[in-house]
């Protein structure tokens, strides 16, 4: 399978909302215009931005969405050393309460509620700036962006008799050096080194029913910064992967449906995932586990943390070692 690279800017729908076909791709950096997705089929349209942030001593998550009908904020924090998490999560009719830009990079997104405040400002050449408020939390972290660093942008499509009704712009952003400060209960932690932040940002029209599996992992290898990015079942069948491995700022596209192997039920049993670009292990050492039920929707979310080993092709057909770098790998079911 080879997909299409996307290197000029191109609409992802029509000026009326239908799926643009030129869409279909993906790309070294985010060129999608995502600002006419909300103009059909109100319902079935998802937007979000996930920022996850590891640092030796804690991690943290913040989402800011809107799926249309409703809206769902959420920041929480893993005490890495107690083991003891945080966790505010915000169910909010409609779409009042969250900002989101029409395309990646052209605004802010923010959340804003009664019980958590979130602010995610792009800052250009110097990054992207992650501050937030929720009971007992409080952080103001920078994700840094090095020069010349790429990131994933992908259009997964579900095809139908009917075409391409529904389908999915993700950008995936592994890697991102992060510095700031997190405090917890009071105690304020400094972020400066061996902190890596992952961006997921997500603009679609959705199934109700879909389950998918995502990995990423970030760190130093012999000298280098390696990120890792891993997509399944979701993408099975469409023509395109979310697979990837960025080194020092360069990213390999990975377009093989690479195999999964894994005991969701089990928090510590390796996972494997594997083909002819890649032989790699997940161990885990921490599992976050949520159910969602509100309203229309119902989440199951069996997210892992871990570390890394094994080996990755990139595009000079050299095998990238992974060995150590430290990240996730979650299975997902939404129905929503």
């Amino acid at each position: 399978m080879i997909e299409r690279e996307i290197t000029e800017r191109v609409a992802l729908t029509t000026p009326d909302g239908r799926f643009h076909p030129a869409a279909l791709g993906w790309s070294r950096t985010p060129l999608h215009d995502t600002s006419a997705l909300g103009r059909r089929a109100w319902g079935r349209n998802k937007r979000w931005e996930y920022w996850n942030v590891m640092t030796p001593q804690h991690i943290l998550a913040l989402t800011v969405s809107c799926i249309d009908y409703l809206s769902l904020h959420s920041i929480w924090v893993l005490d890495r050393t107690t083991g003891v998490s945080s966790d505010m999560t915000v169910v909010v009719p409609g779409a009042r309460s969250a900002t989101l830009p029409p395309s990646h990079g052209e605004g802010p997104a923010r959340a804003r509620t009664r019980r958590l405040s979130l602010d995610i400002d792009d800052l250009g050449a110097a990054g992207t700036r992650l501050r937030g408020t929720a009971p007992g939390v409080e952080f103001d972290i920078t994700a840094s962006r090095p020069d010349g660093h790429e990131s994933l942008g992908v259009v997964v499509p579900w095809h139908s008799a009917k075409g391409i009704r529904r389908f999915q712009y993700t950008v995936k952003d592994v890697a991102r050096p992060a510095h700031g400060s997190l405090t917890v209960d009071g105690a304020t932690h400094a972020i400066a080194e061996n902190a890596w932040a992952v961006l997921d940002h997500g603009r679609g029209r959705w199934p109700y029913d879909v389950s998918w599996n995502w990995a990423a992992g970030s760190g130093t290898v012999d000298g280098r910064v390696v990120g890792l990015q891993l997509g399944s079942q979701w993408t099975d069948g469409s023509g395109a992967t979310e697979n990837a491995v960025v080194v020092d700022g360069h990213l390999s596209k990975i377009s093989e449906e690479l195999v999964w192997a894994y005991d969701r039920t089990s928090d510590r049993r390796p996972w494997r995932i594997g083909g002819e670009n890649a032989d790699l292990t997940f161990t885990p050492s921490y599992a976050k586990r949520s159910r969602t039920r509100a309203l229309l929707i119902s989440s199951r979310t069996d997210q892992l943390f871990g570390v890394w080993s094994g080996w990755v092709l990139d595009d000079r057909g050299e095998r990238v070692v992974v060995d150590g770098i430290e990240g996730w790998a979650e299975d997902v079911r939404n129905r929503w």
